[in-house]
Protein backbone atom coordinates (compact mmCIF):
# COMPACT_ATOMS: atom_id res chain seq x y z
CA UNK A 1 0.00 0.00 0.00
CA UNK A 2 1.87 3.17 -1.26
CA UNK A 3 -0.08 6.05 0.99
CA UNK A 4 -1.30 4.27 3.97
CA UNK A 5 -4.10 5.46 5.55
CA UNK A 6 -4.29 6.97 9.58
CA UNK A 7 -6.86 3.91 10.52
CA UNK A 8 -3.96 1.30 8.56
CA UNK A 9 -0.86 3.00 10.65
CA UNK A 10 -2.96 2.78 13.57
CA UNK A 11 -4.08 -0.25 13.48
CA UNK A 12 -0.85 -2.05 11.90
CA UNK A 13 0.70 -0.11 15.35
CA UNK A 14 -1.77 -1.62 17.56
CA UNK A 15 -1.15 -4.96 16.83
CA UNK A 16 2.67 -4.79 16.79
CA UNK A 17 2.44 -3.41 20.19
CA UNK A 18 0.18 -5.87 21.66
CA UNK A 19 2.36 -8.72 19.54
CA UNK A 20 5.40 -7.62 21.56
CA UNK A 21 3.42 -7.30 24.35
CA UNK A 22 1.90 -10.63 24.06
CA UNK A 23 5.66 -12.18 23.50
CA UNK A 24 6.93 -10.75 26.39
CA UNK A 25 4.02 -11.74 29.10
CA UNK A 26 4.33 -15.14 27.65
CA UNK A 27 7.54 -15.21 29.19
CA UNK A 28 6.13 -15.56 32.33
CA UNK A 29 2.65 -17.45 31.91
CA UNK A 30 0.69 -14.11 30.78
CA UNK A 31 -1.18 -12.29 28.67
CA UNK A 32 -1.12 -8.50 27.07
CA UNK A 33 -4.53 -8.42 28.68
CA UNK A 34 -3.55 -10.10 32.25
CA UNK A 35 -0.71 -7.40 32.67
CA UNK A 36 -3.22 -4.80 31.60
CA UNK A 37 -5.77 -5.71 33.79
CA UNK A 38 -3.08 -5.79 36.80
CA UNK A 39 -2.00 -2.53 36.19
CA UNK A 40 -5.97 -1.31 36.24
CA UNK A 41 -6.55 -3.14 39.47
CA UNK A 42 -5.80 -0.34 42.40
CA UNK A 43 -3.10 -2.08 43.88
CA UNK A 44 -4.23 -1.10 47.49
CA UNK A 45 -8.26 -0.46 47.88
CA UNK A 46 -9.45 -2.87 45.13
CA UNK A 47 -11.58 -2.18 42.06
CA UNK A 48 -14.78 -2.46 41.31
CA UNK A 49 -15.51 -4.97 38.05
CA UNK A 50 -17.86 -2.99 36.31
CA UNK A 51 -15.00 -0.11 36.17
CA UNK A 52 -12.35 -2.43 34.80
CA UNK A 53 -13.82 -3.13 31.63
CA UNK A 54 -14.61 0.63 30.11
CA UNK A 55 -11.56 1.09 32.11
CA UNK A 56 -9.80 -1.03 30.04
CA UNK A 57 -11.68 -0.91 26.33
CA UNK A 58 -12.18 -4.59 26.69
CA UNK A 59 -15.88 -5.93 26.50
CA UNK A 60 -17.60 -8.42 29.55
CA UNK A 61 -17.05 -11.69 27.97
CA UNK A 62 -13.81 -10.77 27.45
CA UNK A 63 -13.36 -9.47 30.78
CA UNK A 64 -14.77 -12.09 32.53
CA UNK A 65 -12.76 -14.65 30.80
CA UNK A 66 -9.54 -12.80 31.90
CA UNK A 67 -10.75 -11.86 35.04
CA UNK A 68 -11.19 -16.03 35.51
CA UNK A 69 -7.88 -17.16 34.25
CA UNK A 70 -5.98 -14.32 36.85
CA UNK A 71 -8.21 -15.84 39.69
CA UNK A 72 -7.10 -19.39 38.60
CA UNK A 73 -3.52 -17.98 38.55
CA UNK A 74 -3.93 -16.59 42.09
CA UNK A 75 -3.53 -13.08 41.10
CA UNK A 76 -6.49 -11.44 42.30
CA UNK A 77 -9.21 -12.34 44.47
CA UNK A 78 -13.59 -10.98 44.89
CA UNK A 79 -15.14 -10.00 47.52
CA UNK A 80 -18.61 -8.93 48.28
CA UNK A 81 -18.76 -4.39 47.06
CA UNK A 82 -19.79 -3.06 50.78
CA UNK A 83 -21.09 -0.31 48.79
CA UNK A 84 -23.01 -1.94 46.28
CA UNK A 85 -24.55 -5.55 47.51
CA UNK A 86 -24.72 -6.51 43.39
CA UNK A 87 -21.47 -5.52 42.79
CA UNK A 88 -18.08 -7.47 43.83
CA UNK A 89 -14.32 -5.87 44.30
CA UNK A 90 -11.43 -7.21 42.39
CA UNK A 91 -8.19 -7.55 44.63
CA UNK A 92 -4.50 -8.06 43.77
CA UNK A 93 -3.20 -11.17 45.86
CA UNK A 94 0.79 -10.66 46.72
CA UNK A 95 1.61 -12.71 43.75
CA UNK A 96 -0.51 -10.55 41.53
CA UNK A 97 0.99 -7.80 43.30
CA UNK A 98 4.47 -8.91 42.12
CA UNK A 99 3.16 -9.23 38.44
CA UNK A 100 1.85 -6.05 39.06
CA UNK A 101 5.25 -4.68 39.41
CA UNK A 102 6.33 -6.60 36.39
CA UNK A 103 3.83 -5.50 34.11
CA UNK A 104 4.86 -1.70 35.15
CA UNK A 105 8.19 -2.38 34.49
CA UNK A 106 7.29 -3.82 30.74
CA UNK A 107 5.85 -0.86 29.86
CA UNK A 108 7.63 1.66 31.55
CA UNK A 109 10.34 -0.17 29.27
CA UNK A 110 8.61 0.28 26.34
CA UNK A 111 7.78 3.96 26.64
CA UNK A 112 11.34 4.78 27.43
CA UNK A 113 12.45 3.20 24.35
CA UNK A 114 9.88 5.07 22.37
CA UNK A 115 11.26 7.90 24.24
CA UNK A 116 15.01 7.20 23.05
CA UNK A 117 14.00 7.07 19.69
CA UNK A 118 11.62 9.90 19.00
CA UNK A 119 12.04 13.43 20.03
CA UNK A 120 10.03 14.89 22.55
CA UNK A 121 8.45 17.56 19.51
CA UNK A 122 7.48 14.55 17.69
CA UNK A 123 5.91 12.70 20.71
CA UNK A 124 3.91 15.40 21.72
CA UNK A 125 2.60 15.74 18.47
CA UNK A 126 1.83 12.18 18.63
CA UNK A 127 -0.15 12.22 21.54
CA UNK A 128 -1.49 15.48 20.48
CA UNK A 129 -3.24 13.65 17.00
CA UNK A 130 -4.27 10.82 19.08
CA UNK A 131 -6.31 12.81 21.42
CA UNK A 132 -7.86 15.01 18.33
CA UNK A 133 -8.73 11.29 16.70
CA UNK A 134 -10.75 10.04 19.97
CA UNK A 135 -12.25 13.55 20.73
CA UNK A 136 -13.75 13.32 17.02
CA UNK A 137 -14.41 9.85 17.72
CA UNK A 138 -16.35 10.22 20.78
CA UNK A 139 -18.15 13.53 19.85
CA UNK A 140 -19.05 11.49 16.94
CA UNK A 141 -18.04 13.85 14.58
CA UNK A 142 -17.09 11.59 11.84
CA UNK A 143 -19.85 9.12 11.37
CA UNK A 144 -23.05 10.99 12.57
CA UNK A 145 -25.38 9.56 9.60
CA UNK A 146 -28.50 9.18 10.64
CA UNK A 147 -29.60 7.02 7.59
CA UNK A 148 -28.24 5.21 4.88
CA UNK A 149 -29.87 7.25 2.51
CA UNK A 150 -27.67 9.87 3.31
CA UNK A 151 -24.15 8.14 2.33
CA UNK A 152 -25.62 7.79 -0.96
Amino acid sequence: MKDKTIDYVLRATWQAVARMYNEEAAKFDGTMATGFALLSIDKEGGTPSTTLGPKMGMEATSLTRTLKSMEEKGLIFRKPNPNDGRGVLIYLTEFGKEKRELSKTTVLKFNEAVKNNVSAEKLQNFMEVSEIINELIQEKKIFNHTSASELA
